[in-house]
C-alpha cells in the first residue's frame, strides 16, 4: 500500500507526480525522452519505488508519459495527436508549407535568441557536431541528408531552454522533417544553395557560441528569410509555366 505524506499534502506519488511535472516543466526533460528508471528516480527523490510506480502510472493515465517497448517511460507532447492532421495537410496543399515556413520564423528567430542566452557547453557542443553531420551530407540527395538539417534546428530548440517551445516542436517535428524533404529534393536542388544552408545555419551556431542573442537571432530569420524567398519563386515559376501552357 502507498505511503502516506505528512501534513495535508496528500499521497507520497503525488508529490512525485508534481516533482516529475517541474522537471519537464524546466526543460530538464524534453518530449521523446526516457525517464531514469524506477530505482534512480526512487533514489534521488528519497522514496520509495512504490510511490514513484505510483507517481508515474498517474502520469501515464493523464497522457503525459507512455511506456516503451522493451521497458521503460517516456514523455509525450500535450498535444501529440496533431501531428497527423498537419502532415495531410501539407500533402494537400504546397500554400501549407508556406505558412509553415513563416511560422517557423517566428519561432526558430526567438529560440535562437534564447539558445545564445541560455546555452550550456555541452549543448553548444552538440550544435557543433549536429553541424558537421550536416556538412557530411551536404552532397548526398538522402533522407539522411534532411535529417540532419532538421536535428540542427531541433538541437537549437532544445538549447532554448524552454519546455513549451520543446513541446511545439514535438507536435509539429514530422511535419518539418516533411518540409525540409521538400526543401532538399524539390526547392533547393542546385550544389550552390546546400553551401548557402550550410553557411547560414553556420552563423547561427557561432552567434550562440559568442552569448549573442542579437545576432542568433538576426542569422536564424536571414536563413529562414531565404527559406520564404525560394517559395516565393517556386511559386512565380510554377505559375509562369502554367500562363504559357495555356
Amino acid at each position: 500500500m502507498e505511503e502516506k505524506a505528512k501534513g495535508k499534502s496528500g499521497l507520497l506519488s503525488d508529490r512525485v507526480a508534481e516533482r516529475i511535472m517541474s522537471m519537464i516543466a524546466d526543460g530538464n526533460l524534453s518530449p521523446g525522452e526516457r525517464l531514469p528508471g524506477e530505482r534512480q528516480l526512487a533514489e534521488k527523490m528519497g522514496v520509495s519505488r512504490v510511490s514513484v510506480r505510483a507517481a508515474l502510472q498517474s502520469l501515464k493515465a493523464q497522457g503525459f508519459l507512455e511506456a516503451v517497448q522493451g521497458g521503460g517511460t517516456r514523455i509525450l507532447a500535450a498535444a501529440s495527436d496533431m501531428t497527423s492532421p498537419l502532415g495531410e495537410l501539407a500533402k494537400v496543399k504546397e500554400q501549407n508549407l508556406h505558412d509553415l515556413a513563416e511560422i517557423r520564423a517566428l519561432l526558430e528567430v526567438w529560440a535562437a535568441r534564447r539558445a545564445a542566452e541560455r546555452a550550456t557547453d555541452e549543448q553548444i557542443e552538440e550544435l557543433g557536431q549536429a553541424l558537421e553531420k550536416q556538412e557530411q551530407q551536404k552532397s548526398s540527395a538522402t533522407k539522411a541528408k534532411a535529417s540532419q538539417e532538421f536535428n540542427f534546428h531541433y538541437m537549437v530548440g532544445k538549447a532554448s531552454g524552454s519546455a513549451v517551445y520543446m513541446h511545439i516542436m514535438d507536435v509539429i517535428r514530422d511535419i518539418i522533417d516533411e518540409s525540409i524533404e521538400f526543401h532538399q529534393y524539390d526547392l533547393f536542388q542546385e550544389p550552390a544553395e546546400d553551401g548557402l544552408a550550410l553557411s547560414q545555419h553556420k552563423d547561427v551556431l557561432e552567434a550562440i557560441k559568442s552569448r549573442d542573442g542579437l545576432a542568433a537571432k538576426v542569422a536564424m530569420r536571414s536563413h529562414l528569410s531565404w527559406v520564404l524567398d525560394s517559395y516565393e519563386n517556386e511559386r512565380e515559376r510554377l505559375n509562369s509555366e502554367t500562363q504559357s501552357a495555356e
